[in-house]
Order: C-alpha cells, then sequence, then structure tokens
C-alpha cells in the first residue's frame, strides 16, 4: 500500500484512481473517484488513502481500522461504506496515470 505524491499527481498501487491539480486553480486537486469535486491537497491525499485501501482490502464495518474509514470518509462528506464502495469502481479517467516505459529509445534514429 503506496502514494505516489508529486507537485501535480497523487497515484496508488493499489488503485487506478488518481488525483491532479485542477487547471486555473492553484490549490485545487480532482480525484478520479470523486468526479466534479474540486479538493485541497490535503482533503486529495485522504480520498487517495482511501482508495488505495479500498483496491486492496475489502475493509467492513467491525474491522479494527473503520473507525479511521469512518472519519476520513467523513471529511468527504461521506460515510465509510459510501466511500470505499466508490473508491472500488474501477477509474474511467486514464489520462493522468502514467505508464512506465515499455521500449528503449532508438538512438540512431534520433529518438
Amino acid at each position: 500500500m503506496a502514494l505516489t505524491i508529486t507537485d501535480t499527481t497523487i497515484t496508488s498501487d493499489q488503485s487506478t484512481h488518481t488525483a491532479s491539480r485542477t487547471p486555473g486553480r492553484p490549490r485545487g486537486w480532482q480525484v478520479s473517484w470523486l468526479p466534479g469535486q474540486t479538493l485541497d491537497r490535503d482533503t486529495a491525499t485522504t480520498a487517495m488513502i482511501l482508495a488505495d485501501i479500498a483496491g486492496k482490502r475489502d475493509l467492513r464495518h467491525g474491522h479494527r481500522l473503520w473507525p479511521v474509514v469512518e472519519r476520513w470518509a467523513a471529511d468527504l462528506g461521506l460515510t465509510g461504506s459510501d466511500a470505499l464502495t466508490q473508491a472500488a469502481q474501477p477509474s474511467t479517467d486514464t489520462g493522468h496515470r502514467q505508464e512506465p516505459a515499455t521500449r528503449q529509445p532508438d538512438l540512431e534514429a534520433g529518438e
């Protein structure tokens, strides 16, 4: 379970969801599983932690981490169940996720 956080994106190794800076809003962030919402960086990080948890575990009410999940979800205006259900859905936003290079550049071709 790990998030990668840069100045412009937040990605997870457990989820296809991403968070990215909102164009034209210096402190705004968008999270792929919360379409239409603009968040601050801290709240976007919270949303991505929930996406990371939803991608890895089958967490339910009664689990020892459930109170923490409920608090994080409340920061987003959601219940823990609603947040994990939404965050567990596959991302349809593929534009922000960087894929590793699959081939080496051809130096003779000038690439």
